[in-house]
């Protein structure tokens, strides 16, 4: 498969079968991972590979109980990582000025870009992923868990496995919503119409309406799904771990 297919061919898998992930496999995944793109060639992320079931147990509450952690064959987290390169430096006489928010950005991006290479060399090869968007609200419990020091903060993790079913396609926007030539554009309130339209005549959108007893789609997000008392919550969680871990 052409890569520009598998990319827009992905869709979210949560659910998987009992089939092995061959080991050459996995090598394949990692080794894709590390050839992404990285700030000054620094590499500023580590990966845990998670295949037992009592660890993957051990880390199921801190994903919120998403029985994809323990269903999938391979779990991936993906950590900012400057405690390897700071050493490093020390250790070559060189006083790294790391600890803070900018080198944070650094090694965040870093840690990103190795995600996504492994979610399309892991596409490519028939396997399923799904992102879990928990780590950074319990990331201070996944630091414990994973015994990691100083310098080294859990930002991502991907789910890998052989997909029970197809869940098909999920929507997106249209081109326009997200483009913008040579400058930003802002948007009219006729353009947010035109571009959640779609979206907010979908079936699925209906379902949820109707589930959640609200008014629109939109209160979905700010009233049921990502609110704002949450979101000051665990910016406030994150931002102690980033003291603790010498990015603050």
């Amino acid at each position: 498969m052409k890569a520009i297919d598998t990319i827009l061919g992905h869709r979210t898998i949560r659910e998987y079968s009992d089939r092995p992930i061959p080991e050459e496999i996995e090598h394949k995944i990692i080794e894709a991972a590390i050839r992404g793109s990285t700030t000054g060639n620094m590499q500023l992320y580590s990966i845990i590979i998670n295949k037992d079931m009592e660890m993957k147990k051990k880390i199921l509450p801190f994903h919120f109980n998403q029985k994809a952690i323990v269903e999938a064959p391979m779990v991936l987290t993906f950590c900012a990582d400057f405690n390897r390169f700071n050493k490093w430096c020390r250790l070559r006489n060189a006083e790294p000025g790391y600890d803070n928010f900018q080198s944070f950005t650094w090694a965040i991006i870093d840690a990103v870009i190795a995600t996504q290479n492994a979610c399309i060399a892991a596409e490519s090869y028939g396997l399923g992923i799904c992102y879990m968007g928990t780590v950074t609200y319990n990331a201070h419990e996944l630091i414990k868990i994973y015994n990691l020091p100083k310098g080294v903060v859990p930002v991502t993790c991907i789910t890998v496995g052989y997909p029970k079913k197809d869940p098909g396609l999920t929507d997106r926007l249209p081109f326009d919503a997200v483009i913008h030539k040579e400058v930003y554009k802002d948007y009219t309130p006729e353009d947010i119409n035109n571009i959640y339209r779609e979206q907010e005549n979908s079936e699925l959108a209906k379902k949820l309406i109707k589930e959640n007893q609200l008014e629109n789609l939109a209160k979905i997000f700010t009233e049921k799904r990502y609110t704002k008392k949450d979101n000051e919550y665990f910016s406030e969680v994150f931002i102690d771990v980033l003291k603790k871990q010498g990015f603050l």
